[in-house]
């Protein structure tokens, strides 16, 4: 089976970003980081991953089993940190848990001092103030934010290419009025806008994910708009209409590749600006509803908690480390595409 066939400027594109160390080891520890938090449930969690009893193999990560099937008296799910139902398994069997036996959720009711508790040989990272394990709270906290990110910036990237490839295409007053739309668009209070909207509805993911949609698109619209106003003269767009090619052809499928480079580079810094309005807003108290692993929940608990110093650090150093590697993959990006690098 052949290998995937990559024209001259890919291969130079490729060479490029491999030449940006920092860039493409970045895009590797990026990529085993959110790779591990897609599968939070296999590293954090209060159920074991297997359970042997009595000559059968349960897997309560993705079954719900009861207490009865574990010979308590409940129909209700078990509790595996249950002393009776914990004794009643390894009486009968055996249990394997995972590295980290706390859910983002799970209340640690066994600690020697008062919540938040310091780190220790249970609580790697210690416990946020409701007992809580931070680490657990930090790798589901990771996974929703990159892929809030992720997919607002699809989002956002449809939105702005197709407003951006509309005003640079027709130009004259639909360039004029869609500049103004966004002149305009771009001064609204956002917070407040989101303040007043929390008071009436419960904030979810999929409601910031809407409302931040509605202004996180802007920024690309500029790029996309300065790369159809410059190609809408170029001879094969001419030709093309020439040949007599609706618009919507000549947009989409010979001016809007070109464009995307410009697009492409900018998609990093788009994802790092929707983990930062993720992170702002849950620390505000606007985002994500209580109880949600965040981030920025996580900073809002260090402010209240200065006692308490593993909560901050823990916080900043994580989110340090996503902006960082997001950042330095798109610089790396941004070379790959540059013209002017061999």
């Amino acid at each position: 089976m052949k290998g995937i066939q990559l024209s001259p400027i890919q291969q130079r594109r490729l060479r490029n970003f491999r030449n940006n160390r920092r860039g493409y080891w970045s895009l590797w520890i990026f990529l085993v980081l959110f790779t591990v938090t897609l599968f939070a449930e296999l590293v954090a969690n209060d159920k074991p991953l297997v359970i042997s009893y009595k000559d059968s193999i349960y897997f309560p990560v993705v079954q719900t089993l009861s207490e009865e099937t574990f010979g308590g008296f409940l129909p209700t799910e078990a509790d595996y940190r249950d002393p009776y139902i914990a004794d009643e398994i390894n009486a009968n069997g055996w249990m394997i848990w995972p590295p980290i036996p706390f859910s983002y959720n799970t209340i640690n009711y066994n600690l020697d001092v008062p919540s938040p508790a310091p780190p220790s040989a249970v609580n790697w990272l210690g416990t946020d103030d409701q007992g809580r394990d931070v680490l657990a709270r930090l790798i589901y906290g990771f996974r929703i934010s990159v892929l809030f990110a992720l997919t607002l910036t699809f989002f956002s990237c449809i939105v702005g290419v197709i407003a951006g490839a509309l005003q640079g295409f027709y130009g004259g007053k639909v360039d004029l009025l869609g500049q103004r739309f966004v002149e305009i668009w771009s001064g609204l209070p956002v917070l407040y806008l989101l303040i007043i909207l929390s008071s009436i509805v419960q904030p979810n993911f999929w409601w910031l994910l809407g409302i931040m949609l509605l202004f996180s698109w802007m920024g690309l619209v500029d790029v996309v708009r300065a790369e159809f106003l410059r190609a809408r003269n170029f001879e094969y767009v001419r030709a093309a209409r020439a040949l007599g090619l609706d618009n919507r052809t000549i947009m989409f499928r010979h001016m809007l590749p070109n464009a995307m480079v410009a697009t492409i580079t900018f998609v990093p810094f788009i994802l790092t600006g929707a983990i930062t309005g993720l992170t702002s807003l849950d620390f505000l108290g606007f985002g994500l509803p209580p109880g949600s692993p965040s981030l920025g929940e996580l900073i809002a608990q260090a402010k209240s908690n200065l006692q308490a110093p593993w909560l901050g650090l823990s916080a900043f150093v994580t989110l340090s480390i996503m902006l960082t590697l997001l950042v330095f993959i798109g610089e790396a990006v941004r070379d790959a595409f540059d013209p002017r690098k061999n």
